[in-house]
């Protein structure tokens, strides 16, 4: 991996466990994904029209059938996180899911991308693997996480590497603009659950003034961290960016902890630890 697409995907993880905090904070807003959504439609809007008007693309239909993937993918992911954030705590959550994504991506990337793996990159998953079972609290300690969390967490995870290889694919063969494609999928969550917002319009009033502020998060950080990732697609190997950005676990660990005071033992330390070398050994060369 180039010295820059690490640049990207290590700001890039920095950016996503920072927006995920702010999605914790909002867990309990019926409507904040169509928030969001919406306001990152408003924020980079301008900027992809821009981007359309310089680079003229010109969609075909295997165009269009990736983008209307990613636009389901992304919408099923968004939906799947923020209920997982309603019923349980983030530091079960978000691990388990950044740690999943990753895991399956390199697999996915393999098998049909052609990527072979090596003894580095096969250890480097059963690090993932073993974090991913403490961090869950599901070996290593008697307080097990909650079922559901790791449900949520197992299912975010699997919705993760699909968009990640239908994406991959979109910027580095069929050569769409990362910020088309994240653009696309916003606007496909705002239209889609649009009719749900109107018809309870004065919640939704009511917690665009409650959660303001982490509605302006996440609707700029959260497309600035997945567009810096999918440029670095374009520099790199999928199966070397894809676990690479999970670093963003262990901060993200580390904010359920301290930020919201949800519980922390030495095994979810360990578990977040060895996500992180799992990541490093898939995605930096030894």
């Amino acid at each position: 991996m180039t010295s820059l697409a690490l640049g990207f995907v290590l700001l890039a993880a920095v950016t996503h466990a920072s927006w995920n905090i702010s999605a914790k904070y909002a867990a309990d807003s019926r409507h904040f994904v169509w928030l969001f959504s919406a306001g990152s439609v408003l924020i980079y809007g301008p900027i992809v029209a821009a981007v359309i008007y310089v680079e003229r693309p010109v969609f075909e239909l295997h165009h269009w059938l990736t983008l209307a993937a990613t636009s389901v993918l992304h919408l099923l992911y968004s939906i799947s996180l923020q209920t997982g954030y309603r019923h349980s705590d983030l530091s079960v959550v978000y691990p388990i899911a950044r740690g999943t994504g990753p895991l399956l991506s390199f697999i996915g990337a393999a098998v049909l991308l052609g990527e072979a793996p090596t003894v580095q990159s096969v250890a480097g998953m059963l690090l993932i693997v073993a974090g991913i079972l403490l961090v869950a609290g599901l070996v290593g300690h008697h307080e097990r996480a909650p079922a559901v969390g790791v449900f949520y967490g197992l299912t975010t995870g699997l919705l993760i590497a699909a968009y990640t290889l239908n994406d991959g694919w979109a910027v580095k063969v069929l050569l769409i603009s990362p910020f088309v494609i994240d653009f696309t999928g916003n606007l496909f969550r705002m239209l889609v659950l649009a009719p749900r917002a109107w018809h309870d319009r004065v919640a939704v009033a009511r917690e665009a003034r409650v959660y303001r502020r982490p509605v302006i998060i996440v609707s700029v950080l959260g497309p600035l961290g997945y567009i810096l990732v999918l440029f670095a697609m374009r520099l790199a190997p999928i199966s070397h960016v894809a676990p690479a950005r999970e670093l963003s676990t262990l901060v993200g660990a580390w904010f359920g902890s301290r930020l919201l005071r949800e519980s922390s033992g030495p095994w979810r330390i360990l578990g977040a630890v060895l996500i992180v070398a799992g990541v490093i050994s898939l995605a930096l060369p030894f």
